[in-house]
């Protein structure tokens, strides 16, 4: 029985795989073949046009810029995106998000429960977790803390969806990653799937029961911000990291909307959504405020771009920005107008695109310098 992702998830993967409507399904999407062979095993294909097709994620390794998108493409440039490479990759899985935590080390996570690493800014990598090995992990986990407290019954629900996860296979996406440093992270995904290393992603520890999510709602994005680490996830599900106790606490926005990102805006965080929705928090979450984003359709991106500067992106290809700490925000110009998939601070005044074009490092007359 599949179960399907919603909102900008859905929207990402039906434009990963163009004409197949049924993309938005990860039960669909996950364990594809490429030529009959599992995309788990079958490394990317080398393409010419890898760096001018979709793509929808983009991150800064040093004075390089990766992105990431579908069939397993990553591509990377050191000439600010004159000209792109394309990077060795082991899988053909469709990717969903990059994060570099230095100039050399950075991961990638996509479809079928996929996790890359890097350690040589890009070039080269290697798949530290796949579906296969994250459900089993995650069971495992799961039926260890369900033997120890075995009348439990929120362990037991977990255990049952944990078990429904092995039966239907490598299936589940990753949606975002996000590293404090070299060592330590997390990934999020579909239906409460999360993970954390403290060894760079040699060893990975289920957060399963973790996020009070028992409606299993997927998780979008991870980010840090005002000092704290927030997920945002469908249907206004909100998280924050609590670190001493090892676990995120939930966060109520008052939304009933897919939040599909997290902003910090210096002094507040921002989380966004669809249909340009727009919240803001300058108290770490208890209390939020709706923000005219002047945006009108999903938004796909956002990135800090220097003290209480922001810049959004949504899927039409508008992007807006604010100067005062997310409280207002104005259009921002771009040569051209393009569906968008993604936006990051490129630095030096530029941001960095991604979309059906692939990707760009453009310079709109009004960012400011960061």
């Amino acid at each position: 029985m599949g179960r399907r992702l919603t909102g900008f998830a859905a929207a990402t993967a039906a434009m990963i795989m163009t004409s197949m409507a049924h993309a938005a399904d990860p039960a669909a999407a996950g364990a594809a073949t490429a030529g009959g062979r599992d995309v788990l095993d079958t490394p990317a294909m080398p393409s010419e046009l890898a760096a001018r097709r979709l793509l929808v994620g983009m991150a800064r390794a040093g004075d390089k810029f990766v992105a990431v998108g579908p069939r397993g493409h990553i591509v990377v440039t050191a000439d600010g995106g004159q000209t792109w490479t394309q990077a060795r990759v082991p899988v053909s899985s469709d990717l969903t998000a990059v994060w570099f935590a230095s100039a050399t080390h950075g991961w990638v996570v996509g479809h079928d429960g996929v996790v890359l690493a890097t350690t040589d800014g890009g070039a080269t990598w290697t798949k530290q977790l796949d579906g296969r090995i994250v459900n089993d992990l995650v069971l495992k986990d799961i039926q260890a803390k369900l033997a120890a407290s075995p009348d439990s019954e929120e362990l037991k629900a977990l255990a049952t969806e944990a078990e429904r996860n092995v039966q239907m296979g490598a299936d589940k996406p990753f949606l975002d990653v996000w590293f404090e440093n070299e060592t330590s992270g997390f990934v999020v995904g579909g239906y409460n799937l999360i993970l954390a290393t403290t060894d760079g992603g040699q060893t990975w520890q289920s957060w399963f029961d973790r996020v009070p999510n028992p409606g299993f709602m997927s998780l979008y994005s991870i980010r840090p911000a005002v000092g704290g680490v927030f997920v945002a996830g469908e249907q206004g599900a909100f998280f924050k990291l609590d670190r001493e106790a090892a676990k995120f606490d939930a966060v109520p926005v008052d939304y009933q909307g897919s939040l599909f990102g997290v902003v910090d805006a210096g002094d507040a965080i921002l989380t966004y959504g669809i249909k340009g929705n727009l919240f803001r928090s300058a108290d770490s979450g208890k209390t939020w405020a709706r923000v005219d984003s002047k945006l009108r359709t999903t938004i796909v991106g956002g990135d800090t771009l220097g003290p209480g500067a922001v810049v959004l992106a949504d899927q039409s290809g508008h992007l807006s920005m604010s100067r005062d700490g997310g409280n207002t925000f104005e259009p921002l110009q771009l040569p051209k107008v393009t569906p968008l998939t993604g936006v990051i601070n490129a630095g030096d005044g530029k941001l960095g695109l991604t979309g059906p074009f692939g990707a760009l490092i453009v310079a709109p007359g009004a960012a400011p310098q960061p």
